[in-house]
């Protein structure tokens, strides 16, 4: 293992020639997010909304997909989910009209898998009136499958997931809940006691989480309880499925706010066991549960093992939890560049991905507060703030890159939702950013892509959920997992991004979830490869 890690920190790294541009204008996306705030403070209108990166006509490039809330009582406008279909060129063209999506509700998060294995990724957005679950149909056209999937999920909730609990071939579906609000049980909350405030979640109490088991032929049934993870006491936000202990099972983390995390250990029999407390990620490292948002999970120092990333209420600071391998995480952020730079922000989407390929994930989190007026009350915090990029070092360090990659970094935002993909198939990952009460932001990575890299999307007999890549060069061992979820709210592309660096060929060797392995040697790099299961 440590000739593996030196090895990454011999890897050649980009003298600050990455830049991020903003092309939203010119790459046709002109999408604003409506949370129908009219003066009355509700909570949802802080909340909203997220994004994805999803290829959802199969040509292997991604399109992008944004969910919208409503105004709470009708102005004269309608406010729709968008659908943007990627032209191929650097631009999108919306094509909602006419797609299903096109209609109005207060939608707050979207998810997508292939969970009838017909070949074509399905969306699941989550709203206050009911979750929706749509069934592509081809050609960005989606039919609304809710009623007959047997999915009844209404009340507050926030991110989804799909993920193979119980390793069927089939994508089951979780949910996470927020708490339990309505317009007629708003509470009065104020930041001067005078004037309303939005109200932060002590105020209410916590909304179960769901999961749902795929039983095929579209049906869904609800197994929360049986599985183990009906809990009131939970306010959910974020969801990062990964196999944190590698038994080749996935586990679920579950991101709340001012609640105690939650690590559920999956038995390999149906059912979870919350281990977060133990495992040292229920709270902060002086025992406070804190305010969680997004969250995400990588190898991010090549220990062969995932860690957690996790976003947090201002004056909080990130969680970079390291994985010691023994059931035990460590909250890294305290003693790096990352707490130190993210204290007064607060995160919503976070996540890891190697923007400058070099075979190290970096760390990008997605910031803006929830109350306009913060800074009358807390003069060192913004309401709308900039987001954050923290470029992988080696040997667990990161180093401050937010001011380095041009001035798109340096705008101040209201983010919520965020996601990445290479929208270009130029190699390198570009960004894209969901504000709140705004038009949401896309950013072109430019000079990534001077290192090498390889793009590998799956194609299983079954859902390729699950599923391992790992890459081999000489300078060492990356891996990464097919997973839904992540982020906040969103979702990222499918494909997977390896950075190479400098290196002009590769090993892929591919461990699909039905537990055959694929091995494919000497790959030339800078190519976008799909590979289908045997």
């Amino acid at each position: 293992m440590k000739q593996l890690l030196l090895s990454l920190v011999a890897l050649p790294l980009l003298a600050q020639d990455v830049q991020f541009s903003d092309v939203t204008k010119s790459a046709g996306i002109a999408f604003t997010h409506n949370s129908g705030r009219a003066g009355k403070r509700w909570l949802p209108e802080t909340m909203g909304s997220g994004c994805a990166f999803v290829d959802a006509d199969g040509d292997g490039w991604p399109d992008i997909v944004f969910v919208n809330s409503r105004d709470w009582t009708p102005r004269g406008r309608k406010s729709i989910q968008a659908i943007y279909r990627n032209n191929k060129n650097g631009t999108f063209t919306n094509v909602t009209a006419g797609s299903g999506l096109d209609i109005e509700h207060y939608g707050l998060g979207v998810a997508f898998a292939d969970y009838d294995n017909d070949g074509r990724d399905d969306l699941y957005i989550t709203a206050l009136e009911g979750d929706r679950l749509f069934h592509n149909e081809g050609n960005f056209k989606f039919r609304d499958v809710t009623a007959q999937s047997g999915i009844a999920n209404k009340g507050f909730p926030s991110s989804a997931a799909f993920l193979d609990y119980d390793k069927d071939g089939r994508a089951d579906l979780f949910v996470a809940n927020y708490v339990q609000w309505t317009a007629q049980t708003d509470i009065h909350c104020s930041l001067d006691g005078s004037a309303k405030s939005y109200c932060t979640p002590e105020s209410y109490k916590g909304l179960p989480n769901k999961l749902y088991r795929n039983l095929g032929n579209g049906k869904f049934e609800d197994v929360t309880a049986k599985a183990g993870l009906r809990d009131t006491t939970t306010k959910s936000l974020g969801i990062a499925v990964f196999d944190y202990n590698n038994d080749g099972h996935s586990d679920l983390f579950v991101a709340n706010d001012t609640q105690p995390n939650k690590l559920y250990r999956n038995n390999k029999n149906g059912t979870f066991t919350d281990v977060a407390t133990q495992a040292g990620v229920a709270f902060s490292e002086d025992g406070v549960a804190r305010g969680a948002m997004g969250v995400d999970a990588m190898d991010y120092d090549g220990s062969g093992r995932l860690h957690l990333l996790v976003g947090n209420f201002s004056n909080q600071m990130l969680g970079l939890y390291h994985n010691e391998g023994n059931g035990l995480f460590v909250d890294e952020a305290p003693r790096s560049a990352v707490g130190r730079a993210s204290l007064l922000s607060l995160a919503f989407g976070v996540f890891f991905f190697d923007y400058n390929l070099d075979g190290r994930p970096d760390i990008f989190a997605a910031n803006g507060h929830i109350e306009e007026d913060i800074g009358r009350v807390q003069p060192k915090v913004q309401f709308r703030q900039p987001p954050l990029l923290f470029h992988n070092e080696g040997q667990s360090k990161f180093t401050d890159a937010s001011k380095k990659v041009g001035p798109a970094f340096s705008q101040a935002l209201v983010a919520r939702g965020a996601a990445y993909a290479d929208f270009d198939r130029d190699g390198d990952l570009d960004l894209l950013i969901a504000n709140n009460h705004g038009p949401a932001v896309l950013y072109r990575n430019d000079g990534g892509n001077k290192n090498n890299y390889l793009s590998v999307r799956l194609k299983g007999k079954a859902s390729a959920l699950g599923a391992v890549v790992r890459v081999v060069s000489p300078s060492g061992r990356q891996w990464q997992t097919v997973h839904s979820g992540s982020s906040y709210c969103s979702q990222s592309d499918f494909a997977l991004i390896f950075g190479l660096g400098q290196h002009a060929t590769a090993q892929v060797e591919i461990e699909w979830p039905s537990g055959k392995k694929q091995v494919i040697p000497n790959v030339k790099t800078r190519q976008h490869l799909e590979f289908t299961e045997q």
